[in-house]
């Protein structure tokens, strides 16, 4: 703040106003961080309206947003993987849920920058890095990147949270024309060229609150994300690198095929996985019946019930194939000897990478 908008401004009850140089110099220092917090969310924003679009063109192919969040719901915390999958069943929320989330990266992003409602704004990036943690925090393919950039994004937002801009901001040049401003409450709290009226114990208090909220959010996903806290390293509940299917619902039909549920549940979103055979097993695990690469590869779109239009299940060159976060029913045909797989009692599928996964088979009509 100017020191020429300091000395216009009056007492103020509660908290006396005097022209402080280490505030101001603190605010100098914080230049970079708010610039870059803010520029960060701006790029979010703007690569969806002006730079990317097609990420907002629910018609246009795999760049849709709605894969992206897809490829999330595995490994999501507290909850937000059933969110995510209402959304996903219910466009119009969905898409309205994009563009509103994109506009406000937009605008608490270019608020930021300018330093306009420089708290508020902050407060609001604050609200994005602990939504972005429990959606994607558990990926990354070499480290948990989501959880770093998410982490890094929470702190940098509850330090201007409490500092505010304080220097070469809009909200500097709004208490210049209109020096009034420092005695509003609202304005004190939501913008940022002055400290917030609180004593100094009072601010003590509020900073050590924020400090306790990031350390036990952050610390707290890190330690279930990987360990390394108070316990040993660990992969991960969901793992962000090797892909896993969960089978469900399998059921051999009278006419020897087999209808199950799959879904993917972990793995890396940059790449799809492949599944290579499917296999009957009798009670011994021996296989009795098999559908192989071929076969797999051309079942027919009636074979796929996909739980979601985005990440989805099909067939592909080499058996099917499909995007993170996919699920659907899958219905097999009868093998060659409907007979043999009457033994069955279990439905097993191998991947590209010679993974296994298995569940028990039950009859049905």
């Amino acid at each position: 703040m100017t020191a020429l908008a300091m000395d216009r401004i009056t007492p103020v009850a509660g908290a006396a106003i005097q022209p402080d140089r280490h505030w101001r110099l603190a605010a100098l220092a914080m230049l970079s961080v708010r610039m870059i917090q803010g520029f960060i969310y701006w790029g979010g924003g703007s690569r969806r309206f002006i730079y990317a679009p097609s990420k907002l063109d629910a018609w246009g192919g795999h760049e849709w947003m709605a894969n992206k969040f897809q490829t999330a719901m595995p490994g999501a915390l507290l909850g937000m993987d059933h969110v995510i999958g209402f959304m996903l069943r219910h466009f119009w929320l969905l898409y309205a849920g994009v563009i509103l989330f994109s506009a406000a990266e937009l605008i608490a992003g270019a608020a930021l920058m300018l330093g306009l409602m420089t708290r508020l704004s902050a407060a609001v990036s604050m609200a994005f890095s602990v939504v972005l943690m429990l959606m994607f925090g558990w990926q990354g393919a070499t480290c948990i990147d989501e959880w770093t950039m998410a982490a890094a994004n929470l702190a940098m937002g509850a330090t201007l949270l409490l500092a505010g801009s304080g220097a070469w901001s809009l909200d500097n040049l709004l208490l210049r024309r209109t020096p009034a401003l420092a005695g509003r409450g609202w304005f004190r709290w939501a913008a940022g060229s002055l400290p917030l009226p609180l004593r100094d114990g009072a601010f003590q208090g509020l900073a050590l609150l924020v400090l306790a909220f990031v350390l036990g959010f952050d610390i707290s996903t890190y330690s279930y994300y990987r360990g390394s806290v108070i316990g040993p390293f660990h992969g991960g509940p969901v793992s962000p690198t090797r892909h896993h299917l969960t089978l469900s619902g399998a059921t051999l039909l009278p006419d020897g095929g087999v209808r199950f549920h799959v879904y993917l549940d972990a793995g890396t979103p940059e790449a799809p996985a492949h599944v290579m055979r499917a296999e009957l097993l009798d009670g011994a695990g021996r296989p009795v019946a098999s559908w192989d690469t071929a076969i797999l590869a051309k079942l027919p779109p009636a074979a796929f019930v996909n739980d979601y239009a985005y990440n989805r299940f099909k067939p592909g060159a080499f058996g099917l194939v499909a995007g993170m976060g996919a699920a659907a029913t899958i219905t097999l045909p009868a093998p060659p000897d409907a007979k043999a797989a009457s033994a069955a009692v279990a439905l097993q599928l191998t991947d590209v990478d010679g993974r296994s996964f298995a569940a028990r088979l039950a009859a049905g009509g």
